[in-house]
C-alpha cells in the first residue's frame, strides 16, 4: 500500500542553556548558608525522580558533593510515587538506568516505599511521607518544573509535586490521585514543608530542546512561589507540533522517561482522553499511532490508551504489573487500555492513512513528545511549513521500513 512521502523539517527554538549545571547547584546550596544547618555527620536525603531530566546526574552529584563538603552524610532517596512497580528494587533500578547509582553518586541509594503519616491537610486527609526522608536530618528536593499532563493549576509538576507525590511514595501518590491532584497537591506539600526536615529545593527549567535552561536553588519557604513562577516560563518554552489539525500523528516511542503519560498530552492535544481538559495550544489529531516503548521505561506503558493504533512489538514489551500499578495509582483507567494492535509498524501506519489521498493527508512523524526540534511531515503540510519559516532539511522521501516492517530509526 502506498504511503505519503515525508519531508524532514526543523523548528527554531530558544536554545538558551546553562552550561554548568553542577556549578549552579553547588553555588546555590552554598548561598543558602546550609553549612550552618548541616552539622558534622548529619544525614541528608537528596531526592531523585524517575524522569529523564537533562543533567540530572551532574546536579544530583553536585548536591552530594556539597553536602559532603559541609560535613554531612548524603544519601539518595527515590522520589517517584508508584513508579518502578512501587517496589524498593524497582525504583532503585529505574534510578540506576538514569545514571543515579551508589558508584556514580559516591553515596548510598536508600530505596524503600515505606511511609509514615506526618499530619493532616485542612480538609482532614492524612499526609504520607517517605520514612527514610522523614528520619534524615535534612532533605534536598531536586526536580524539573514542567506542565502537568492531566491538570491545570498555578502549581503543576515541580518541587511541591516531588514532595507530595514523589516522596509520598505509592500510598501518598495513590491518595492524591484519588482525591484530586489540584489543589490537594499543594495542601499536602504545605504540610510536608511544615513537618518534614526540608532544607532546600533545586528547581530546574528546561528549554525546548530538553536542555538545562535555568537552575533555581531555593529555601523551603520559596518552594510554592518558585513552582508558580517557573510554570509561567514553561508555557513560553513549551515545544509544539506546529500543525493543527492533523489526520495522523506517528510517534516512534513513548515511555515514563518521556512523560508521566508516556506521551505528553500538552503536545498531542488530547488531555481530555485521560480525565483532564483539552490543553491549550495543541493540535486536534484524528489518529495517533505509537510504535514502540523506550528501553528506559522498563515496560511501563502507562498512557498507551492515548493512542488509537499500536504495534505487536510494543504490546509484547509491556510489563503489565508495572503499567497497572501506575494506572491503579492515578485511577485514569483509559491510560491503560490497549489501542487497536497491528502486527508491524508498516501496517499500523498504513491503517492510519487508510484510503486518504496522499497529496491531501496531514501527517506528522515525531521521535517522541520530548524531542520536537525535527519533524517529518507529509507534502500537504509543506506550504504551512514554509509560512512558519521552518527549515526544510530533506527532499520528500518514502517512509523506510526493514523486511519485518519495522520503521527505521528517526
Amino acid at each position: 500500500m502506498p504511503l505519503p512521502k515525508l519531508t524532514r523539517v526543523k523548528q527554531t527554538f530558544d536554545t538558551t542553556r546553562l552550561d554548568d549545571a553542577y556549578g549552579a547547584v553547588a553555588a546555590g546550596l552554598k548561598s543558602l548558608g546550609l553549612d550552618r544547618k548541616i552539622k558534622p555527620g548529619a544525614r541528608v536525603a537528596i531526592t531523585a525522580g524517575s524522569r529523564g531530566i537533562q543533567n540530572l546526574v551532574r546536579m544530583t552529584r553536585a548536591a552530594v558533593d556539597t553536602v559532603k563538603a559541609m560535613g554531612g552524610q548524603p544519601f539518595i532517596v527515590p522520589a517517584m510515587g508508584s513508579h518502578g512497580g512501587a517496589t524498593d528494587e524497582g525504583q532503585k533500578t529505574l534510578l540506576a538506568d538514569l545514571g543515579i547509582s551508589e558508584g556514580a553518586m559516591g553515596c548510598p541509594v536508600v530505596s524503600s516505599v515505606q511511609v509514615e503519616e506526618i499530619g493532616r491537610t485542612p480538609s482532614g486527609h492524612p499526609v504520607y511521607f517517605s520514612k527514610d526522608a522523614l528520619h534524615a536530618d535534612g532533605v534536598i528536593a531536586v526536580n524539573r518544573v514542567k506542565l502537568h499532563t492531566i491538570f491545570r493549576g498555578d502549581v503543576e509538576s515541580g518541587l511541591c509535586k516531588i514532595l507530595a507525590v514523589g516522596l509520598g511514595k505509592h500510598r501518598g501518590a495513590q491518595q492524591i490521585h484519588r482525591i484530586g491532584t489540584q489543589p490537594f497537591l499543594v495542601e499536602t506539600a504545605r504540610v510536608i514543608l511544615d513537618k518534614a526536615p526540608i532544607l532546600a529545593g533545586v528547581a530546574v527549567l528546561e528549554n525546548s530542546l530538553d536542555e538545562t535552561m535555568e537552575v533555581h536553588v531555593v529555601p523551603r519557604e520559596r518552594f510554592e512561589a518558585t513552582d508558580v513562577a517557573l510554570l509561567q516560563r514553561c508555557w513560553q518554552v513549551l515545544p509544539r507540533v506546529p500543525f493543527d489539525p492533523l489526520d495522523v500523528l506517528v510517534v516512534d516511542e513513548m515511555g515514563k522517561n518521556i512523560s508521566g503519560t508516556g506521551m505528553d498530552t500538552n503536545i498531542i492535544g488530547i488531555g481530555g482522553r485521560v480525565g483532564g481538559k483539552m490543553t491549550m495550544g495543541t493540535p486536534v489529531v484524528s489518529t495517533i499511532v505509537v510504535l514502540g516503548l523506550t528501553p528506559e521505561t522498563h515496560g511501563n506503558a502507562n498512557g498507551i490508551g492515548l493512542a488509537d493504533l499500536t504495534t505487536r512489538r510494543l504490546v509484547d514489551s509491556i510489563d503489565y504489573k508495572s503499567t497497572y500499578t501506575n494506572v491503579l495509582t492515578t485511577r485514569l483507567w483509559s491510560a491503560g487500555r490497549l489501542p487497536v494492535i497491528m502486527e508491524s509498524d508498516r501496517e499500523a501506519v498504513e491503517v492510519a492513512v487508510g484510503d486518504a489521498p496522499l497529496d491531501e493527508i496531514r501527517l506528522v512523524r515525531i521521535k517522541d513528545t520530548l524531542h520536537l526540534e525535527e519533524l517529518e511531515i507529509s507534502e500537504a503540510l509543506l506550504p504551512e511549513a514554509r509560512k512558519l519559516d521552518l527549515c526544510i532539511v530533506s527532499e520528500p522521501r518514502p517512509l523506510s521500513f526493514d523486511n519485518a516492517g519495522r520503521i527505521h530509526p528517526f
